[in-house]
């Protein structure tokens, strides 16, 4: 279109006409044009006062006719006549829009991904759930977990708000849509749900009136992990079906992740109790003799390995306690579970505590006879309290034979030697017989300890020498302090490098106080 200098027509092709019915040579542009075409054709011919930065950057002319965007750039021709080219833009508008919303959403789902993943526990997951759904996507927002027992657990936050966990004992099938987003089912569409049958329990206090309701599943890995509920005022524009498209790839990401937490929560109950069977136990005196044990795995985020003792109490007073250390071929999660499987064999076979050969021989069968192909060493001692002091017999099965540490200092060498378990057909082995008197200890170790390589120059192991130098300045020492010794000083040998699994067994025979006449008075009294 052309229009002169005081906004009449003067031409215009026939699109233009189309568009503007009333725009004939002749006519006014206040009269046949939008107002801000007419507004701009004025400012262009007599412009007011200016800022610099209008000039540097002049705002683009831009307006709707009849529903739709039009672009208007002018060009002011020799006579001083404005030729103006209405472009339409609204499709391009519309997709700028659909593109920046396209890339909100996708930025959306990339950080609820990273925020849901970020952690394993299933509580943190609900809250982060319900938190992002609220400021994102509904004026408020449900987590629901699956039900335990008669009650649901209900995660409820609104926007601008926190979390807040509730346990609720209804019925999700008295709720459209809920009990089959629990099961897993598909959606019922936001327009089904009347938004005046939310049960007070759903909606959070202050809400006000419910406008519309959007109830999705929360998919799970094979299982359901519970449904997301979507809340909007009255005064919120409702639910779309694009949105609703969009709450569901959400929900998919959450339920994911609630449901990795959920396995995760499984996974570490199973593993607790498993562990508790595979953790060395805490020692202490038995049958008037003091024990005490320390274990170290071969990896400082590992809590189990290959090494392992117990201490088994006499069924019988005045019988032998059978205490059992050994060391499997291998590290970690596997040896484990093999030393699980020899510490409950040796178990079943206490009733032949008293003959170590015949133990050490079915062991080595059972194990022969298994699937694992790993082997191990193992050193049995019973221990019997006497009057002064501690009866011991010794048998090793390939493992480093037990040191004696005498009261003057003296580190002896048991005189026991066998062959390994679960490697050849026939075991061999020869037990030895040793006496403890009060204040002297028996310590049994896997070779954990003397092959540790460190010290000064991080190559030298720390060896059985230097162990036995050692303990002989712990004569005397209760078996807790001798055991706790032994394994700092192989902490120390080592610094930070790479070791073997560790542990260490103390047996001594405790002293006891005699009684003494004090001023013709006794005091003290006879322990054992």
């Amino acid at each position: 279109m052309v229009a002169d200098p005081r906004g009449t027509l003067v031409q215009r092709n026939d699109i233009a006409a189309a568009l503007l019915p009333g725009a004939e040579p002749g006519a006014r542009l206040d009269d046949v044009a939008p107002p801000w075409l007419a507004a701009a054709h004025h400012a262009l011919l007599f412009p007011g006062p200016r800022r610099e930065s209008d000039l540097d950057a002049p705002r683009p002319l831009t307006g709707a006719i009849d529903g739709r965007h039009f672009e208007a750039h002018p060009s002011v021709r020799d006579d001083g006549t404005v030729a103006w080219w209405l472009v339409d833009d609204t499709d391009h508008r519309l997709a700028r829009e659909a593109l920046r919303v396209e890339r909100e959403r996708t930025a959306f789902l990339a950080k609820a991904s990273n925020t849901l993943l970020a952690s394993l526990n299933l509580g943190r997951c609900m809250d982060v759930t319900a938190q992002l759904a609220a400021e994102s996507l509904a004026d408020a927002a449900l987590a629901i977990a699956p039900s335990r027992g008669k009650q649901l657990p209900v995660v409820t936050c609104l926007r601008g708000g926190m979390p807040a966990k509730t346990q609720e004992r209804v019925n999700p099938d008295d709720i459209p849509g809920l009990g089959e987003a629990l099961r897993g089912f598909p959606p019922v569409p936001s327009r089904w749900i009347d938004p005046t049958t939310a049960p007070e329990w759903m909606v959070p206090e202050g809400f006000g009136p419910v406008g519309s309701v959007v109830i999705t599943p929360l998919p799970g890995h094979g299982v359901p992990a519970g449904a997301l509920v979507l809340l909007r005022k009255v005064r919120t524009a409702a639910f779309t079906e694009e949105e609703e498209v969009f709450v569901r790839l959400f929900a998919a990401r959450a339920g994911a992740a609630m449901s990795a937490a959920r396995l995760y929560a499984e996974q570490t109950a199973i593993t607790d109790v498993l562990m508790q069977e595979l953790l060395p136990p805490t020692l202490h005196r038995i049958s008037g003799v003091d024990f005490a044990g320390r274990y170290r795995p071969s990896a400082d985020e590992e809590r189990i390995g290959g090494d392992f003792y117990d201490v088994h109490p006499a069924a019988v007073d005045g019988e032998p306690s059978l205490v059992t250390l050994g060391d499997v071929c291998g590290k970690g999660l596997e040896a484990a579970v093999l030393t699980g499987k020899i510490r409950n064999t040796l178990h079943a076979l206490l009733p032949l505590a008293d003959d170590h050969q015949r133990m050490l021989n079915l062991l080595n069968t059972a194990l022969l006879n298994s699937q694992h192909t790993r082997f191990a060493t193992l050193v049995l001692a019973s221990v019997a309290r006497r009057d002064d002091g501690v009866d011991l017999r010794v048998t090793s099965g390939g493992h480093p034979a037990p040191l004696i540490i005498r009261k003057d200092g003296t580190v002896e060498e048991t005189d026991t030697r066998g062959t390994l378990v679960g490697a050849v057909p026939h075991v061999n082995a020869r037990t030895a017989s040793v006496s403890l008197a009060e204040g002297e200890s028996c310590v049994l170790y896997t070779d954990g300890i003397t092959e540790a390589k460190g010290g000064p120059m991080g190559d030298a192991l720390f060896g059985e020498e230097r162990l036995k130098q050692a303990l002989a300045g712990c004569a005397g020492m209760p078996s807790e302090g001798i055991a706790e010794h032994v394994q700092m000083l192989a902490a120390q040998w080592l610094g930070n490098r790479r070791h073997d699994d560790m542990a260490v067994v103390v047996i001594s025979a405790p002293r006891t106080r005699r009684p003494s006449a004090v001023n013709g008075h006794i005091r003290g009294t006879l322990t054992g």
